[in-house]
């Protein structure tokens, strides 16, 4: 089976202390290009994250979006800063001795001073969320998976169509080819015989012209590579994996082909369907862009 390059998977994890979800989508790109977006406390798990991904994904600009939010209320924590509460009582005493006076500050109000106490968020151990967001990150990635091949075997079945209609077209100019050459023989032999009216035709002379047109306007090894080019597609089609870069290698080659049975069609009903085969060819390099 092919895989399509754009594709789109979500997962979400919910428990009485934490949520966790997982967004995966993606578009065509030459390698894989891996963007992650998620919370700083998740950063040094990335590269586990990053290698739990490449399991599912060979090609492509993948985009992925981790939230965690934490449910607990016992995350909040009292934090009492000694050297802080020191700070104040050292310049009370400082204060008494300078003015002479008794220094009156008591427990309960010196804790009423700024940052003596403050309310910080304990901090979350990120290898304790790893097993819950490593099974949620391979649960969106199998849905991807799942929307890639979708979308892969469509692409296949389209292709497998214009590969058809290929075909068609090419089978229609090689009959053609023959009798091209044998009304340029008739055509030349006709204009030939006005213009020397009684006069004899040097039928050596004939054959030589229709020898120098065939040769310009044969097509036949274009025409035998683009059939081979065209079965080449057909046996990758038919395989597993990561096939996307060769067959853009070889849509390249069925192009150079077609450019050039149409440079030399001098038929109008030959160059309709040469033009007709080079637009499917074109269609064709088109779709195998999407192919991962």
């Amino acid at each position: 089976m092919i895989r399509s390059m754009t594709g789109y998977g979500r997962s979400e994890f919910l428990s009485d202390s934490c949520r966790i979800a997982v967004e995966i989508k993606s578009v065509n790109n030459r390698y894989l290009d891996i963007s992650i977006k998620m919370p700083r406390l998740l950063n040094q798990l990335e590269a586990q994250i990053r290698a739990e991904l490449k399991k599912h994904m060979k090609r492509g600009k993948v985009d992925v979006f981790i939230s965690y939010e934490d449910l607990t209320e016992s995350n909040m924590a009292v934090k009492y800063n000694a050297r802080i509460a020191q700070e104040y009582w050292r310049h009370f005493q400082e204060m008494a001795e300078t003015f002479g006076i008794e220094n009156d500050i008591s427990v309960s109000t010196l804790a009423r001073f700024p940052d003596v106490f403050t309310m910080e968020e304990e901090p979350v151990d990120p290898e304790g969320i790893w097993e819950n967001l490593e099974k949620t990150i391979r649960e969106a990635a199998e849905m991807f998976e799942e929307a890639r091949i979708r979308e892969g075997e469509f692409l296949r079945t389209d292709l497998l169509n214009k590969l058809d209609e290929m075909e068609q077209h090419v089978a229609f100019i090689s009959a053609q080819a023959p009798a091209l050459i044998e009304e340029y023989r008739r055509s030349l032999r006709e204009k030939v015989a006005e213009l020397l009216e009684a006069s004899s035709i040097d039928d050596s002379r004939i054959a030589q012209e229709v020898t120098i047109y065939a040769d310009k306007v044969c097509v036949d090894e274009e025409l035998v590579r683009l059939q081979s080019h065209i079965q080449a597609t057909r046996e990758e089609l038919s395989k597993e994996g990561s096939i996307g870069r060769k067959l853009d290698f070889i849509a390249q080659e069925m192009n150079r082909e077609s450019n050039t049975i149409l440079s030399k069609s001098d038929d109008r009903e030959v160059s309709d369907h040469a033009i007709e085969l080079k637009t499917s060819v074109e269609k064709i390099r088109e779709q195998v862009q999407n192919i991962e």
